[in-house]
Parts: C-alpha cells; structure tokens; sequence
C-alpha cells in the first residue's frame, strides 16, 4: 500500500492580485493628493491620471498621468512684474544648470543687473531663446509696460516714450515658439484644479484600495488556516 500524500498547491495568483491593485490605487491616489496640493499654487496644472491596458498584470506601471492644459482663472494683482497667459502656453525659464524649464508662473522680479528672473530666480527668457535684460532700469516698477504679444517696454520720460527691452517668450509644451496675443500684464493665474472633484475621486480609490485590502486578509487568512490544519496531520 503507498502512503498517503498530503500537501498544499500555491496559486499566489489571487494574492499577487490583490496586492497589485493596491499598489495602483495609492499610484492613483498619489496623484490626485498632488492636485490637492497644487490648488492654491499659481501656475499649477491639473494632472490626469492615465491608466494603461492590461493594469491587473502591469500593477502600479500601469499608472501614469497628462497635464491638463486648460487655463486657470485670472486674477488681478496690478503688480507690474506679475504676468499671465490668457490661452495655453508657457513661459520659459532657464535653471542654474543650463537646463529649460515651462512654467505658467508669471511672478516675476527685476535685479540690479536688469535680468528679469522668477519668483526662484530662474532668468526668464525672450522669443529668441535668450535671458531678458533690460538695458534700462526703471525707478519705478509702473514705468514697465508689457503688450498682450509679450513686448516690454521701459518709460523714458525725457524721450517721453517706452523704450523696448525684448520681448517675453511664449511656447507651446513641445517648446515651439506660439505667436498669440495672450501675455496680460498685471495678472497671475491660479490653478485649473476644482477641489471638490479631486476629493471625490480619491475617496472613490480610497474604497478600492479598502476593498482590496480586505480580499487580500481573507486569503491571507485562509492560507494560513490551511497550512496550520496541515502542520496537525
């Protein structure tokens, strides 16, 4: 007589899957929380969240985002340095480490060398890809003008004329030049978020992430059970 054989088989299939899906959800709610941080930043874009074919195999791969380029609204401050974009484009800025980055932030300022910089000190540049510096310093900041084609000027009150200082580069998100009348000096922009829709959405992955987790426990639980009922034979 052969004896007898017992054991378990391990399908971690159902486990792995749970635990994937978890892992997608926090993804996903990571997200929205950046959203939700964002709100009262000027400038800030509303990110979607993207999720991709095959996400029960992918997991939290499977999870990426595009920037919503719709624009914020307006808001008056008659700072002359501060600028928005009135239609979907970006400023460029240039980073310590020669690298360029987009930006919707118009907050900017004015040195004693004349370069025009972000709230960062990032040096704002010009349609031709080169840092604004004004060759004439203003006394005063309401002696700036800036057009709605992004042309700055400087008031000579002896010539008793504007005296041009470049042009404020506007570009697309693949960085090509974008020749549109939307620079309103004067003005920032708040966030393109609305609050409450990130806050439903990150409960409604909340409850999957729970949901989940729950799956997770009672397999977890079973198996254990199932091994404990072995150990005894």
């Amino acid at each position: 007589m052969k004896p007898l054989v017992a054991g378990i088989n391990l399908d971690g299939h159902g486990l792995a899957q749970s635990v994937n899906a978890m892992h997608t959800s926090m993804n996903i709610m990571g997200i929205f929380s950046e959203n939700i941080l964002g709100f009262d930043k000027i400038g800030y874009q509303k990110k979607d969240v993207v999720i991709s074919s095959f996400a029960e195999f992918l997991g939290p791969e499977a999870v990426s985002y595009s920037t919503d380029e719709q624009v914020g609204r307006l808001v008056m401050t008659e700072r002359p340095l501060d600028v928005a974009l009135s239609e979907k484009g970006y400023f460029q800025v240039l980073n310590d480490n020669g690298s360029i980055e987009l930006t919707r932030d118009g907050r900017f300022k004015l040195n004693n060398k004349g370069e025009l910089l972000t709230q960062t000190n990032q040096k704002v540049l010009s349609n031709s890809g080169i840092p604004i510096v004004f060759s004439t310093l203003p006394t005063e900041l309401n002696q700036i003008k800036i057009g709605t084609d992004g042309k700055i000027g400087v008031l000579d009150e002896k010539a008793r004329g504007f005296v041009p200082q470049g042009t404020i580069g506007v570009v697309s998100s693949d960085g090509s030049l974008v020749q549109r009348d939307s620079v309103r000096q004067g003005f920032v922009e708040n966030s393109n978020i609305q609050l409450q829709n990130e806050f439903i959405e990150i409960a409604n992955y909340k409850r999957t992430f729970e949901a989940n987790s729950t799956m997770f426990k009672i397999q977890n639980n079973k198996l254990s059970s199932a091994i404990s009922q072995l150990g005894r034979v």
